[in-house]
């Protein structure tokens, strides 16, 4: 076992490392969940369909999923595709807020140029590459695999198998780092080893 602050890693010879984005690499979900708070008060719809620790809980889906789920569940008729881009928009607005989390980024660094490392989002493109750009980061990584790329989100393993193919690597030969409960369904299901990441800041008030 290696440690690298609070996050244990297993001794194993894997052949390609996969981390999640929001709440695993950068601790953005704090302007996350600001940013969903703001795009549902745009719809009005009351604060307590969505509370915070919901929220945490359905970390790592896409947000379309999230919006058909709450629609199910309140009797709500929310277009999925317009909360998304009030989502989006909003949390753009807070790439200001956003940190890396320092102990998974010092793994990151320790495995660069010795396996390859991939990104597994349920992030669209285009906020996962801002996100990455705003905390510098970026140039990390030899895949960036987002919801935009897959058809189905976590907690499907399609993004993680998606990853693992692109990266020339089997499934199964790979480790995952994972701070959500969708992500490590995910990739469980894909075949791989999976590293719980311990929340944040966010959690630690």
């Amino acid at each position: 076992m290696t440690t690298f602050g609070e996050l244990e890693i297993p001794d194993g010879s894997y052949e390609a490392v996969i981390f999640d984005l929001d709440g695993t690499l950068v601790d953005s979900m704090p302007a996350h969940f600001k940013a969903w708070s703001q795009a549902l008060a745009q719809f009005n719809v009351p604060k307590d369909v969505l509370p915070e620790d919901v929220f945490y809980s359905m970390g790592g889906r896409p947000t379309t999923d999230i919006v058909v789920e709450l629609n199910g569940e309140f009797g709500l008729h929310l277009d999925p595709d317009d909360v998304a881009l009030a989502k989006r928009e909003a949390y753009l607005s807070m790439l200001g807020e956003v940190e890396i989390n320092e102990d998974v980024i010092d793994y990151v660094k320790s495995l660069r140029g010795k396996v390859p490392l991939g990104i597994a989002t349920g992030a669209i493109r285009e906020v996962a590459e801002k996100t990455l750009q705003a905390v510098g980061i970026s140039d990390l990584f030899d895949e960036v695999v987002t919801a935009n790329d897959v058809a189905c989100g976590k907690p499907a393993p399609d993004v993680f198998i998606e990853v693992a193919g692109r990266l020339e690597v089997d499934p199964t030969k790979c480790l995952v780092l994972e701070d959500a409960p969708a992500g490590m369904m995910a990739a469980q299901s894909a075949g791989m080893d999976v590293v719980t990441v311990p929340a944040p800041f966010h959690c630690q008030k």
